[in-house]
Order: structure tokens, then C-alpha cells, then sequence
């Protein structure tokens, strides 16, 4: 049997939002055997980052929706991923992000996911979202602040520990207004 799904392409001004291909591999394995990937399951192995990309695919398989990767529409350099993201063992359905660390500070992580975001409540009819966070990373918690999201309660992972919820404004919010920043 042979799945059939598509992954759409997102574009946001200075993005484009595409699916993961085996082209990102040697960015991610790089990523994934530094220190850097501390907060997003890592470090790992090159064999255990093959399987993570790969699982990426297959949750779009699987739910219609997933973690896209995102290039840098002047250069065409890969940044790392933004998407939507909701495994067997998370409380709810996530936006969420892991750049490389070349692409931090650009504002890319807020750009990409107020495209996934975007697409979440308009395209699959989500009302609200959130991001898991780990406590440490105040980087993350900077993302989700500049789009609106407030840190609502602790959730422990039976993989990763204690991490915090971070609930994103709902859609009907957003199309209420009063949150023109976050859109």
C-alpha cells in the first residue's frame, strides 16, 4: 500500500515553508550532534536524526499536518523547522519550532510560525494552539511571547520531564482584533 498526502508550501515575507526532504539531512545531523539541539531532544546520533526527519514526513501522513521546513527566500539557505506538531504523548496540538543556530535573532522562528499558525486556524479550523517549552529556554519563551502566547500551566512529558505550556491567542481572538501584533 502507498500513502498519498500532500504538504502544502507556506510563504510568509522573507520565508518559504516547505516540506522536509532528505536535502536537510546533513543540516539537521550537524544541528543534532551539537549542544544547540539540547532543547529539541538532542544531542543524537546522525542514525537517530535520520529517523526524526523521517518522522516528520510520517506525521504528515498520519494527522494532515506537521512540521514544515523552512529556507530563507533571498538565499535559499535551510533554517530548520516550523510547523504544527502533535505526537502520541503531547497534551494538545502545538506550534513549534527549532532553527539552526545561524538563522537565531532573525525573527525567523516568530515569522514561520505565525505562518503555520495562520494555516492552523484558517486552513484545518483549529481555535487555539500551544507550545510546549522547556523551563530553560527563555529563547523559546521570547517566540512565544512575541506571538501573543501566555505561559498557562506545567506539563510533565513522561520523555522529556517538566515543560511548560504556552497557550497561543485563540483564532476567534485574532479575528476578534486587538491582536494585530500577533497576525
Amino acid at each position: 500500500m502507498t500513502a498519498t498526502f500532500s504538504i502544502p508550501t507556506l510563504e510568509s515575507e522573507r520565508l518559504i515553508l516547505r516540506a522536509p526532504a532528505e536535502k536537510d539531512f546533513e543540516a539537521e545531523a550537524a544541528f543534532y550532534a551539537s549542544d544547540a539541539s539540547s532543547f529539541v531532544g538532542g544531542p543524537k546520533r546522525p542514525d537517530e536524526t535520520w529517523r526524526m526527519l523521517c518522522s516528520l514526513v510520517g506525521h504528515w501522513a498520519f494527522r494532515g499536518y506537521g512540521l514544515w521546513a523552512v529556507d530563507d527566500k533571498k538565499t535559499g539557505a535551510y533554517l530548520g523547522k516550523v510547523g504544527l506538531w502533535c505526537p502520541d504523548g503531547w497534551p494538545e496540538p502545538e506550534i513549534g519550532w527549532s532553527l539552526l543556530p545561524e538563522a537565531w535573532g532573525n525573527g525567523f522562528a516568530t515569522e514561520a510560525a505565525i505562518a503555520a499558525r495562520d494555516h492552523a486556524y484558517s486552513t484545518l479550523g483549529w481555535k487555539t494552539a500551544i507550545s510546549l517549552i522547556d523551563p530553560a529556554n527563555a529563547a523559546s519563551e521570547a517566540v512565544a511571547k512575541r506571538l501573543g502566547a501566555s505561559f498557562e500551566t506545567t506539563y510533565e512529558h513522561p520523555a522529556f520531564g517538566s515543560m511548560y505550556i504556552w497557550r497561543h491567542p485563540s483564532a476567534d481572538d485574532l479575528a476578534a482584533g486587538g491582536m494585530e501584533a500577533y497576525a
